[in-house]
């Protein structure tokens, strides 16, 4: 079941990310995501204040996380986007999230179709979305499910994760 998330969600999806960013130490990592600089707690909470936290529960627990709205981050002014769609119509998936026990089992590709079924909902004419070059599994899910690369460039993960490997990608709805 995928849901808005509430405060009491909070202390789950820290603790699933921190689930990530030992998996990742343990298995080498695919996203530049770091324990403590992005995503926290504080990213969680204002997701949640925003109403633009996402949760998929599954078996009783959380399995993963998103984190969208109508927010382009700063770096999504310099890209040429397929699609001229005005800023409230447009949605931006920032962060997915899913814990490593779950991975493999359809939990991302859940919490897209959901994002996607709402930004239609919203009106929104277009989804857009950013990963590094180097997520592969990310990149295809993306592909997978009808994003299309339009650039690469530099950009600062979460605000405040510089990372010059990056891609950007868009979906018309």
């Amino acid at each position: 079941m995928i849901r808005q998330a509430t405060f009491d969600d909070i202390a789950a999806v820290e603790a699933a990310w921190d689930e990530h960013f030992a998996y990742e130490r343990e298995h080498g990592a695919v996203t530049v995501f770091r324990k403590g600089v992005y995503p926290t707690r504080a990213d969680a909470e204002k997701a949640v204040r925003a109403g633009a936290l996402y949760v998929c529960e599954q078996d009783g627990e959380l399995a993963g996380s998103a984190i969208a709205n109508e927010t382009q981050p700063e770096e999504y002014r310099r890209i040429s986007w397929s699609s001229l769609a005005a800023p409230d119509k447009v949605m931006v998936i920032h962060l997915i999230m899913v814990r490593p026990c779950w991975q493999g089992r359809g939990i991302a590709s859940s919490l897209i179709t959901y994002l996607l079924e709402l930004a239609a909902k919203r009106a929104c004419t277009t989804v857009r979305l950013d990963t590094g070059a180097q997520n592969i599994p990310a990149l295809s899910l993306y592909h997978k499910l009808g994003f299309q690369t339009v650039a690469g460039a530099s950009m600062k993960v979460g605000g405040v994760i510089a990372h010059s490997g990056h891609l950007f990608l868009e979906k018309l709805l």
